[in-house]
Protein backbone atom coordinates (compact mmCIF):
# COMPACT_ATOMS: atom_id res chain seq x y z
CA UNK A 1 0.00 0.00 0.00
CA UNK A 2 1.34 3.38 -0.93
CA UNK A 3 2.18 5.73 1.91
CA UNK A 4 1.46 9.43 2.01
CA UNK A 5 3.63 11.93 3.85
CA UNK A 6 1.23 14.04 5.87
CA UNK A 7 2.43 17.64 6.27
CA UNK A 8 2.55 18.98 9.79
CA UNK A 9 -0.39 21.38 10.29
CA UNK A 10 0.48 24.91 11.49
CA UNK A 11 0.50 25.30 15.25
CA UNK A 12 -2.19 27.74 16.41
CA UNK A 13 -0.95 30.73 18.41
CA UNK A 14 -1.51 30.41 22.13
CA UNK A 15 -3.33 32.94 24.29
CA UNK A 16 -0.01 34.00 25.78
CA UNK A 17 1.42 34.60 22.31
CA UNK A 18 -1.60 36.68 21.29
CA UNK A 19 -1.31 38.70 24.49
CA UNK A 20 2.40 39.28 23.89
CA UNK A 21 1.81 40.30 20.26
CA UNK A 22 -0.77 42.90 21.25
CA UNK A 23 1.43 44.28 24.05
CA UNK A 24 4.40 44.57 21.71
CA UNK A 25 2.44 46.14 18.85
CA UNK A 26 0.79 48.78 21.05
CA UNK A 27 4.09 49.51 22.78
CA UNK A 28 5.75 50.25 19.43
CA UNK A 29 2.77 52.33 18.28
CA UNK A 30 2.92 54.67 21.29
CA UNK A 31 6.71 54.83 21.39
CA UNK A 32 7.14 55.57 17.68
CA UNK A 33 4.12 57.84 17.25
CA UNK A 34 4.33 59.95 20.39
CA UNK A 35 8.12 59.77 20.35
CA UNK A 36 8.27 61.24 16.86
CA UNK A 37 5.97 64.06 17.96
CA UNK A 38 8.21 64.87 20.91
CA UNK A 39 11.60 64.57 19.22
CA UNK A 40 10.58 66.50 16.08
CA UNK A 41 8.92 69.36 18.01
CA UNK A 42 5.49 68.40 16.74
CA UNK A 43 6.29 67.97 13.03
CA UNK A 44 2.86 67.12 11.60
CA UNK A 45 3.81 64.99 8.58
CA UNK A 46 6.52 63.08 10.43
CA UNK A 47 4.17 62.29 13.31
CA UNK A 48 1.36 61.15 11.02
CA UNK A 49 3.72 58.86 9.12
CA UNK A 50 5.18 57.49 12.35
CA UNK A 51 1.80 56.35 13.65
CA UNK A 52 0.84 54.80 10.33
CA UNK A 53 4.18 53.10 9.76
CA UNK A 54 4.24 51.73 13.31
CA UNK A 55 0.93 49.95 12.74
CA UNK A 56 2.03 48.76 9.30
CA UNK A 57 5.31 47.30 10.57
CA UNK A 58 3.86 45.56 13.58
CA UNK A 59 0.89 44.20 11.64
CA UNK A 60 3.32 42.54 9.24
CA UNK A 61 5.48 41.38 12.16
CA UNK A 62 2.86 39.86 14.50
CA UNK A 63 -0.42 40.11 12.61
CA UNK A 64 -0.37 36.37 11.93
CA UNK A 65 -0.35 35.79 15.71
CA UNK A 66 -3.12 38.07 16.98
CA UNK A 67 -4.46 39.87 13.93
CA UNK A 68 -2.57 43.04 14.90
CA UNK A 69 -5.37 45.05 16.54
CA UNK A 70 -3.22 47.22 18.89
CA UNK A 71 -6.39 49.17 19.68
CA UNK A 72 -9.39 48.41 21.96
CA UNK A 73 -11.73 50.15 19.49
CA UNK A 74 -10.54 47.84 16.71
CA UNK A 75 -11.02 44.81 18.94
CA UNK A 76 -14.56 45.94 19.78
CA UNK A 77 -15.28 46.43 16.09
CA UNK A 78 -13.98 42.94 15.33
CA UNK A 79 -16.26 41.46 18.00
CA UNK A 80 -19.35 43.35 16.83
CA UNK A 81 -18.49 42.47 13.23
CA UNK A 82 -18.46 38.76 14.02
CA UNK A 83 -14.71 38.25 13.68
CA UNK A 84 -13.74 37.63 17.32
CA UNK A 85 -15.59 36.09 20.30
CA UNK A 86 -16.45 38.22 23.31
CA UNK A 87 -14.36 35.88 25.46
CA UNK A 88 -11.21 37.34 23.85
CA UNK A 89 -12.11 40.98 24.62
CA UNK A 90 -10.43 41.15 28.02
CA UNK A 91 -7.24 39.49 26.76
CA UNK A 92 -6.87 41.81 23.78
CA UNK A 93 -7.88 45.05 25.47
CA UNK A 94 -5.84 44.34 28.59
CA UNK A 95 -2.77 43.65 26.47
CA UNK A 96 -3.29 46.84 24.48
CA UNK A 97 -3.62 49.07 27.54
CA UNK A 98 -0.53 47.46 29.08
CA UNK A 99 1.40 47.98 25.85
CA UNK A 100 0.31 51.62 25.73
CA UNK A 101 1.47 52.22 29.30
CA UNK A 102 4.80 50.52 28.64
CA UNK A 103 5.27 52.63 25.50
CA UNK A 104 4.45 55.84 27.36
CA UNK A 105 6.75 54.90 30.24
CA UNK A 106 9.63 54.11 27.91
CA UNK A 107 9.15 57.42 26.09
CA UNK A 108 9.20 59.26 29.43
CA UNK A 109 12.53 57.64 30.29
CA UNK A 110 14.00 58.58 26.90
CA UNK A 111 12.82 62.18 27.26
CA UNK A 112 14.73 62.50 30.53
CA UNK A 113 17.76 62.89 28.31
CA UNK A 114 16.44 66.31 27.22
CA UNK A 115 17.56 68.99 29.72
CA UNK A 116 14.47 71.13 29.25
CA UNK A 117 11.96 68.30 29.67
CA UNK A 118 9.74 68.51 32.77
CA UNK A 119 8.54 64.97 33.62
CA UNK A 120 4.92 64.41 34.66
CA UNK A 121 4.17 68.05 33.92
CA UNK A 122 4.86 68.34 30.21
CA UNK A 123 2.65 66.37 27.79
CA UNK A 124 4.37 63.53 25.94
CA UNK A 125 1.97 63.58 22.99
CA UNK A 126 -1.26 63.21 24.94
CA UNK A 127 -4.58 64.02 23.31
CA UNK A 128 -6.56 67.10 24.28
CA UNK A 129 -9.42 69.48 23.58
CA UNK A 130 -10.77 72.78 24.94
CA UNK A 131 -8.81 75.54 26.61
CA UNK A 132 -6.50 73.09 28.38
CA UNK A 133 -5.74 71.24 25.17
CA UNK A 134 -5.93 72.17 21.51
CA UNK A 135 -8.82 74.64 21.86
CA UNK A 136 -11.18 72.34 19.97
CA UNK A 137 -14.79 72.19 21.25
CA UNK A 138 -15.84 69.20 23.34
CA UNK A 139 -18.76 68.17 21.12
CA UNK A 140 -16.56 68.41 18.04
CA UNK A 141 -13.80 66.38 19.67
CA UNK A 142 -16.29 63.63 20.50
CA UNK A 143 -17.71 63.65 16.99
CA UNK A 144 -14.44 63.68 15.06
CA UNK A 145 -12.98 60.85 17.15
CA UNK A 146 -16.16 58.78 16.75
CA UNK A 147 -16.41 59.28 12.98
CA UNK A 148 -12.73 58.71 12.23
CA UNK A 149 -12.59 55.60 14.41
CA UNK A 150 -15.67 54.20 12.65
CA UNK A 151 -13.98 54.78 9.28
CA UNK A 152 -10.78 53.16 10.52
CA UNK A 153 -12.54 50.04 11.77
CA UNK A 154 -14.67 49.86 8.62
CA UNK A 155 -11.54 49.86 6.45
CA UNK A 156 -9.86 47.23 8.62
CA UNK A 157 -12.84 44.88 8.41
CA UNK A 158 -12.97 45.42 4.64
CA UNK A 159 -9.32 44.70 3.86
CA UNK A 160 -9.18 41.66 6.17
CA UNK A 161 -12.32 40.15 4.65
CA UNK A 162 -11.83 36.54 3.51
CA UNK A 163 -13.17 37.47 0.07
CA UNK A 164 -10.26 39.78 -0.72
CA UNK A 165 -7.81 38.56 -3.34
CA UNK A 166 -4.71 40.21 -1.88
CA UNK A 167 -4.63 39.81 1.92
CA UNK A 168 -0.91 40.65 2.04
CA UNK A 169 -1.82 44.26 1.22
CA UNK A 170 -4.06 44.65 4.28
CA UNK A 171 -1.41 45.97 6.73
CA UNK A 172 -0.25 48.52 4.16
CA UNK A 173 -3.79 49.84 3.63
CA UNK A 174 -4.43 49.95 7.38
CA UNK A 175 -1.21 51.89 8.00
CA UNK A 176 -1.97 54.38 5.25
CA UNK A 177 -5.51 54.84 6.58
CA UNK A 178 -4.20 55.67 10.04
CA UNK A 179 -1.75 58.14 8.49
CA UNK A 180 -4.58 59.89 6.63
CA UNK A 181 -6.67 60.02 9.80
CA UNK A 182 -3.83 61.75 11.64
CA UNK A 183 -3.43 64.26 8.83
CA UNK A 184 -7.10 65.18 9.23
CA UNK A 185 -7.34 65.45 13.00
CA UNK A 186 -3.95 65.83 14.64
CA UNK A 187 -4.40 69.61 14.95
CA UNK A 188 -7.91 69.14 16.36
CA UNK A 189 -7.42 66.56 19.11
CA UNK A 190 -3.92 65.17 18.64
CA UNK A 191 -5.69 62.16 17.05
CA UNK A 192 -6.56 59.26 19.27
CA UNK A 193 -8.91 56.77 17.54
CA UNK A 194 -7.30 54.41 20.07
CA UNK A 195 -7.99 54.41 23.81
CA UNK A 196 -4.79 52.47 24.59
CA UNK A 197 -2.66 55.07 22.80
CA UNK A 198 -4.40 57.87 24.71
CA UNK A 199 -4.07 56.13 28.08
CA UNK A 200 -0.39 55.39 27.49
CA UNK A 201 0.45 59.03 26.79
CA UNK A 202 -1.92 60.67 29.32
CA UNK A 203 -0.64 58.55 32.23
CA UNK A 204 2.72 60.36 32.09
CA UNK A 205 1.60 63.85 31.02
CA UNK A 206 0.26 65.49 34.14
CA UNK A 207 -3.25 66.32 35.35
CA UNK A 208 -5.03 68.00 32.44
CA UNK A 209 -4.64 65.14 29.94
CA UNK A 210 -5.96 62.71 32.55
CA UNK A 211 -9.04 64.87 33.15
CA UNK A 212 -9.76 64.99 29.42
CA UNK A 213 -8.94 61.33 28.82
CA UNK A 214 -12.56 60.11 28.99
CA UNK A 215 -13.30 61.67 25.61
CA UNK A 216 -10.59 59.57 23.99
CA UNK A 217 -11.90 56.39 25.55
CA UNK A 218 -15.64 56.85 24.99
CA UNK A 219 -15.61 58.30 21.46
CA UNK A 220 -13.24 55.72 19.89
CA UNK A 221 -15.12 52.82 21.49
CA UNK A 222 -18.40 54.14 20.10
CA UNK A 223 -16.73 54.57 16.74
CA UNK A 224 -15.41 51.01 16.85
CA UNK A 225 -18.89 49.75 17.63
CA UNK A 226 -20.32 51.73 14.69
CA UNK A 227 -17.67 50.51 12.24
CA UNK A 228 -18.08 46.92 13.38
CA UNK A 229 -21.82 47.15 12.82
CA UNK A 230 -21.79 48.94 9.47
CA UNK A 231 -19.44 46.77 7.44
CA UNK A 232 -21.27 43.43 7.76
CA UNK A 233 -24.64 45.20 7.68
CA UNK A 234 -23.83 46.76 4.31
CA UNK A 235 -21.70 44.09 2.65
CA UNK A 236 -22.47 40.87 4.48
CA UNK A 237 -19.93 38.26 5.53
CA UNK A 238 -17.95 35.63 3.69
CA UNK A 239 -19.30 33.15 6.25
CA UNK A 240 -21.24 33.05 9.48
CA UNK A 241 -20.07 35.05 12.52
CA UNK A 242 -17.58 33.49 14.89
CA UNK A 243 -19.43 31.64 17.68
CA UNK A 244 -19.71 33.86 20.73
CA UNK A 245 -19.18 37.11 18.82
CA UNK A 246 -21.44 40.14 18.39
CA UNK A 247 -24.33 40.80 16.09
CA UNK A 248 -25.92 38.74 13.33
CA UNK A 249 -27.40 39.98 10.07
CA UNK A 250 -29.74 38.36 7.58
CA UNK A 251 -27.78 39.39 4.47
CA UNK A 252 -26.55 36.19 2.77
CA UNK A 253 -22.86 35.46 2.66
CA UNK A 254 -21.03 35.98 -0.60
CA UNK A 255 -18.85 33.28 -2.08
CA UNK A 256 -15.11 33.40 -1.68
CA UNK A 257 -13.01 34.63 -4.58
CA UNK A 258 -12.24 31.72 -6.94
CA UNK A 259 -8.66 30.61 -6.61
CA UNK A 260 -8.38 31.84 -3.03
CA UNK A 261 -9.81 28.89 -1.16
CA UNK A 262 -7.68 29.34 1.94
CA UNK A 263 -6.99 32.66 3.73
CA UNK A 264 -3.46 33.55 4.77
CA UNK A 265 -2.29 33.62 8.37
CA UNK A 266 -3.20 37.30 8.81
CA UNK A 267 -6.74 36.72 7.56
CA UNK A 268 -7.03 33.64 9.75
CA UNK A 269 -6.53 35.74 12.88
CA UNK A 270 -9.08 38.23 11.59
CA UNK A 271 -11.66 35.52 10.84
CA UNK A 272 -11.15 33.10 13.69
CA UNK A 273 -12.98 29.75 13.58
CA UNK A 274 -14.75 30.66 10.35
CA UNK A 275 -16.99 27.77 9.22
CA UNK A 276 -16.14 28.45 5.58
CA UNK A 277 -12.48 27.53 6.06
CA UNK A 278 -12.42 24.86 8.77
CA UNK A 279 -9.02 23.40 7.93
CA UNK A 280 -7.34 26.77 7.69
CA UNK A 281 -8.88 28.95 10.36
CA UNK A 282 -9.18 26.27 13.03
CA UNK A 283 -5.79 24.73 12.22
CA UNK A 284 -7.37 21.28 12.05
CA UNK A 285 -5.03 18.51 10.96
CA UNK A 286 -6.10 16.90 7.66
CA UNK A 287 -8.07 13.70 8.17
CA UNK A 288 -6.27 10.42 7.51
CA UNK A 289 -6.81 9.43 3.93
CA UNK A 290 -6.41 6.25 1.95
CA UNK A 291 -3.76 5.97 -0.72
CA UNK A 292 -5.01 7.42 -4.02
CA UNK A 293 -5.28 3.97 -5.58
CA UNK A 294 -7.50 2.80 -2.72
CA UNK A 295 -9.90 5.74 -2.67
CA UNK A 296 -13.49 5.52 -3.72
CA UNK A 297 -13.92 6.79 -7.33
CA UNK A 298 -16.74 9.12 -6.28
CA UNK A 299 -14.44 10.79 -3.76
CA UNK A 300 -11.73 11.16 -6.38
CA UNK A 301 -14.21 12.76 -8.76
CA UNK A 302 -15.51 15.17 -6.14
CA UNK A 303 -11.97 16.12 -5.17
CA UNK A 304 -11.31 17.27 -8.71
CA UNK A 305 -14.31 19.59 -8.82
CA UNK A 306 -13.21 22.30 -6.31
CA UNK A 307 -14.69 25.79 -6.69
CA UNK A 308 -15.21 26.44 -10.37
CA UNK A 309 -13.37 24.29 -12.88
CA UNK A 310 -9.96 24.12 -11.22
CA UNK A 311 -9.27 22.22 -7.97
CA UNK A 312 -7.78 24.16 -5.05
CA UNK A 313 -4.35 22.72 -4.27
CA UNK A 314 -1.88 24.01 -1.69
CA UNK A 315 1.24 22.40 -0.25
CA UNK A 316 0.33 18.98 -1.60
CA UNK A 317 -3.25 19.06 -0.27
CA UNK A 318 -6.47 19.56 -2.20
CA UNK A 319 -9.78 20.98 -0.93
CA UNK A 320 -12.72 18.59 -1.24
CA UNK A 321 -15.84 20.84 -1.37
CA UNK A 322 -18.25 17.97 -0.71
CA UNK A 323 -16.45 16.46 2.26
CA UNK A 324 -15.44 19.97 3.48
CA UNK A 325 -11.90 18.90 4.30
CA UNK A 326 -8.41 18.79 2.83
CA UNK A 327 -7.27 15.58 1.12
CA UNK A 328 -3.95 14.65 -0.47
CA UNK A 329 -3.67 16.18 -3.92
CA UNK A 330 -4.61 13.67 -6.58
CA UNK A 331 -2.26 12.89 -9.45
CA UNK A 332 -3.82 12.27 -12.88
CA UNK A 333 -4.06 8.57 -13.69
CA UNK A 334 -1.57 7.39 -16.32
CA UNK A 335 -3.02 6.87 -19.77
CA UNK A 336 -3.25 3.33 -21.12
CA UNK A 337 -0.51 2.56 -23.66
CA UNK A 338 0.04 -0.14 -26.23
CA UNK A 339 2.65 -2.70 -25.20
CA UNK A 340 6.09 -2.24 -26.72
CA UNK A 341 7.12 -4.60 -29.55
CA UNK A 342 8.96 -7.71 -28.45
CA UNK A 343 12.70 -8.06 -28.85
CA UNK A 344 12.42 -10.02 -32.10
CA UNK A 345 10.84 -7.05 -33.77
CA UNK A 346 7.53 -8.83 -34.30
CA UNK A 347 4.26 -7.05 -33.92
CA UNK A 348 2.15 -7.46 -30.81
CA UNK A 349 -0.95 -9.47 -31.47
CA UNK A 350 -4.24 -8.54 -29.92
CA UNK A 351 -6.33 -11.57 -28.95
CA UNK A 352 -9.98 -11.21 -29.91
CA UNK A 353 -12.56 -11.64 -27.19
CA UNK A 354 -13.78 -15.17 -26.48
CA UNK A 355 -16.61 -16.30 -28.60
CA UNK A 356 -15.79 -14.15 -31.63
Amino acid sequence: MATIDTPTPPTPPTTVQKFAAEVLGTFVLVLFGCGTFMFTDGDLVATCLAFGLAVLLMAYAVGRVSGGHFNPAVTLGAIIGGRLPWSQAGIYMGAQVLGGLLGGGMLLVLLLGVDTFDPFEESIGANGWGDDGTGYALWAALLIELVLTAIFVFVILAVTDERNEHPAMAPLVIGLTLTAIHLVSINATGTSVNPARSIGAAAFSGTDPLIQLWVFIVAPLLGGLAGGFLYPALFGRASGPVPGSGLSFSRPAAAAVPGYGMPDQYQQQWNQQSPAYPAATQYAAPAAQQAPAQQDPAQQASAQQGWGEQPIIQDGWQWDPQAQQWIPAQQPAPQAQWPAPDASGGQTQVRPPDGV
